[in-house]
């Protein structure tokens, strides 16, 4: 019925089973903890390095398996997307394969031996800083300040909506280093989470994403060394926008998988509930939604494994993993919505995995670029030969 998926041997098929089965066992059953907790547990953490499952791409120099095939990281961001576990979906890979890849690059060795073995085990829990009270997908707007003091920056500002900020560690921040230079005077840091003058706010109360523990950051006067700024001052900006793909493709990755999951959950429920007097898949409208959204869900899946296997020779650039932000969340939403629709009341109920889906999906069209900065992102690519009239004499 649906097109084989090709681009995964047997090894990567045995890899996705351990995931299933660790997930299976050590995440869906303490996700209803988690979401009352507003975050999952630092144990978990450990569990995922002792099971070699996060940051599966750091060097074996670094304490890591040295894992470069993306498609092993695909998986696992896919395989618990079906779990319709929200926050553990987001929160794991954006620690691998959102905020560990600026380390990987731009990293120093000081830093990269300091850091990146604690990331491999779960011991530390990374966070990127981005987003600001006001600045979000502005991120030429930046107020965070990072002042040279000779052997260490003097940062000082704050972060909102940080994913994975009340339990991390160490954070990469993005901050001014030269405030009057625009875009090419913002740069990277990292900064630990034992700084004095770095404290964090409480998890946000949120619509979805329960266990994931979104916070605002503060910084007042955290001395960052030297040796923890990220590549070379004033490039940050162009280092976001190099690795911001990777993170779209990710998120479009785990947009469609928590779409599947929804989908699937709805397929079993419709053959099981009966309403008068026969099960809900027997009526035409309810066959006739599935038919279109299971063709919906087809067509994004061959899209998705193609940009994945593009990837992999880095030929998914920024317009492509952008479409694919944009597109599948937009779907996760579109099929989220129709599912609950068919469970019907038990649809709003929290107990079912679609209603979590449900609530979860929405803020997926917003973070890492809202889908409207996405398409502006396609149409400067679709017109960029487009030249203005001369003026008119």
């Amino acid at each position: 019925m649906f097109i084989p998926r090709d681009i995964f041997t047997e090894e990567h098929e045995l890899f996705r089973q351990s995931v299933a089965e660790f997930a299976e066992k050590e995440i869906v059953p303490y996700n209803a903890q988690w979401e009352k907790d507003k975050m999952v547990s630092r144990d978990i953490w450990r569990k995922l390095g002792q099971a070699g499952f996060l940051a599966m791409q750091v060097p074996e120099a670094y304490g890591g398996l040295g894992i470069t095939d993306f498609r092993y990281n695909a998986i696992f961001t896919e395989v618990l997307g079906l779990t319709g576990c929200g926050g553990p979906a987001i929160g794991f890979p954006l620690h691998s394969d959102i905020v560990l890849p600026y380390i990987l690059d731009y990293g120093t060795e000081e830093a990269k031996h300091k850091f990146l073995p604690k990331m491999v085990s779960g011991e530390y829990i990374n966070a990127i800083a981005m987003t600001e009270p006001g600045a979000g997908s502005d991120l030429k707007s930046l107020r965070t300040t990072a002042e040279d003091c000779g052997d260490y920056y003097l940062l000082n500002g704050s972060k909102t909506f940080i994913t994975n900020g009340y339990l991390c560690d160490v954070a990469v921040v993005a901050a001014k280093t030269n405030p009057s230079a625009g875009a090419k005077g913002i740069s990277l840091l990292l900064v630990e989470a034992n700084s004095e003058g770095f404290s964090k706010g409480v998890p946000f109360e949120k619509v979805g994403l329960h266990a994931q523990d979104t916070c605002e950051l503060f910084f007042d006067n955290v001395k960052v060394p030297k040796s923890h700024l990220l590549g070379e001052e004033g490039q940050g900006f162009r280092y976001m926008m190099e690795l911001l793909p990777q993170e779209r493709l990710v998120v479009g990755i785990a947009a469609l998988a928590g779409a599947e999951a929804a989908f699937y959950t709805t397929l079993q429920y419709v053959k099981e509930r009966k309403a008068f007097g026969q099960a809900i898949g027997t009526f035409q409208n309810t066959k006739f939604k599935l038919a279109e959204m299971a063709t919906e869900l087809q067509m994004a899946r061959v899209f998705i494994d193609r940009l994945t296997e593009l990837h992999l020779s880095g030929q998914c650039d920024t317009t492509l993993a952008s479409m694919a932000k944009y597109q599948m969340t937009d779907l996760q939403c579109k099929i989220a919505d129709e599912c609950v629709q068919m469970h019907g009341g038990y649809g709003y109920m929290w107990e079912y995995m679609v209603g979590r889906i449900y609530a979860d999906a929405r803020v997926q069209r917003i973070y890492a670029g809202t889908n409207e900065i996405m398409k502006e992102i396609i149409s400067r690519e679709l017109l960029k030969d487009l030249r203005p009239e001369p003026a008119k004499a």
